[in-house]
């Protein structure tokens, strides 16, 4: 336990383009190896950062060579953070219940390389990140996997683990986006941690504001200081749906121009994705960023035109001054896959705090965005052009759910959805 700060030591699993990392960095602790297989978020860490980059497949490293390329020995590190992929999840074979987990099977999953390395390393702490369907009722084998292997290493090394897991919705600590993330955090020395309580909420929810939360930071506190209007070509919209961005109001998406919307109906109501034609207000949160848009994919800037590095950057709270030496594709890839700086660093701070004993861990956070004031007005919603008046007309709504005598789990739409409803209207 420690009484006074210093620089904590993390190593980083599946670090990506370090979004965790930054996160902890902002906290105190130094990432003193990341293991990456993707060459381009190798190439980017470094040109960032001088932390010791491990390029490859987790699996061709071996929990030894990890440990020296960090300079320690098991057991030194304070903390070891990952946020594996999610689509060997579906690899239902590597889902055995019992003890037969195969931690060292060379064929072995993400879930399984990270439960290895836990056991290799003992270090006094761990948080794992994932998407929230790690954690679906019903359909949660990843996580009851995971808890099945801390089990099991705490009966084989004699280690402590506890663990906790909470599903956290970024824009309710401070990051300017709404983006829901799963988290599953452990003390080797059986300290339960106890995940923070939301310190942000709805501009309009004067209840939750009248208990001393404020109100959710917004896409203008992220990037009202940047260039509005850049000059950069690559920034315009295309597609067949460029030019409808225009006749849709800030805040708003495709359901604008539908039935129940307040445009012209071209499109049924629900009978596409939530991201189609979604455009940034000044004063909401960001929607998520996504990691692999099509042409029509949001958010779109409230100047009808993408985002620009710089911009998904703030909104995914990264400290400034990042660089990039890729295309397009590849940054938003990146950055849409990475964890929101800041939400990181409010559960570095109190992993700090509650399990290393650092009585000074609770301190101003340094990615938590400004208030920006005074926020412009809404841009000018334009008629809808003419190309699309051929679409106007009677549309079927989406038929909805089919029966069933399971509970369905709501889509990434639905749920993001739910959360625009929830958010005050636009001005």
């Amino acid at each position: 336990m420690r009484s006074s700060p210093t620089t904590l030591k993390a190593i980083s699993l599946y670090t990506g383009v370090g979004g965790l990392d930054f996160g902890f960095e902002a906290a105190g602790f130094e990432t003193i190896a990341a293991l990456e297989l993707d060459s381009t978020a190798c190439s980017t860490l470094r040109l960032n950062r001088s932390w010791t980059v491990l390029e490859g497949d987790i699996h061709g490293f071996s929990s030894e060579a990890i440990l020296s390329a960090a300079g320690i020995k098991p057991g030194d590190a304070d903390i070891l953070i990952a946020g594996p992929p999610c689509q060997p999840f579906s690899k239902s074979g590597y889902w055995a219940r019992g003890d037969a987990l195969r931690l060292d099977d060379p064929r072995a999953d993400t879930l399984t390389a990270f439960l290895r390395v836990l056991r290799d390393a003992r270090p006094s702490a761990f948080l794992l990140e994932n998407v929230y369907g790690l954690a679906y009722k019903d359909k949660d084998e990843g996580l009851r996997y995971l808890l099945q292997g801390i089990e099991k290493i705490n009966r084989e090394t004699g280690t402590c683990y506890q663990v906790t897991s909470e599903m956290l919705n970024a824009a309710q600590f401070g990051v300017p986006q709404l983006r829901e993330r799963f988290f599953l955090v452990g003390s080797r020395d059986g300290t339960v941690f106890k995940f923070p309580t939301p310190t942000h909420c709805a501009a309009d929810n004067e209840a939750l504001l009248a208990e001393g939360l404020s109100p959710y930071r917004t896409a203008w506190d992220a990037i009202g200081d940047l260039p509005s209007n850049p000059n950069d070509p690559s920034l315009q919209a295309g597609g067949k749906w460029a030019d409808l961005l225009p006749s849709i109001p800030e805040g708003r998406n495709y359901l604008w121009h539908t039935n129940r919307g307040g445009g012209e109906p071209l499109f049924g109501w629900r009978t596409r994705y939530w991201s189609f034609m979604l455009k940034l207000s000044k004063r909401l949160p960001s929607w998520t960023i996504q990691a692999q848009p099509g042409s029509s994919i949001g958010p779109f800037h409230w100047s009808n035109r993408k985002l620009t590095a710089e911009e998904m950057c703030r909104i995914q709270t990264f400290p400034d001054g990042l660089h990039f030496d890729c295309g397009r594709t590849d940054i938003q890839k990146m950055i849409g896959n990475a964890v929101p700086s800041l939400l990181a660093e409010v559960l570095a701070r109190e992993i700090r705090h509650q399990l290393l004993g650092d009585r000074t861990a609770r301190e101003t956070l340094k990615l938590l965005p400004p208030v920006r004031t005074p926020v412009p007005k809404p841009e000018t919603v334009l008629p809808l052009a003419e190309k699309y008046h051929h679409l106007i007309g009677e549309h079927p709504d989406h038929p909805g759910e089919r029966r069933s005598t399971k509970k369905s789990v709501r889509s990434k739409s639905e749920r993001q959805s739910n959360l625009f409803d929830s958010l005050p209207a636009l001005g």
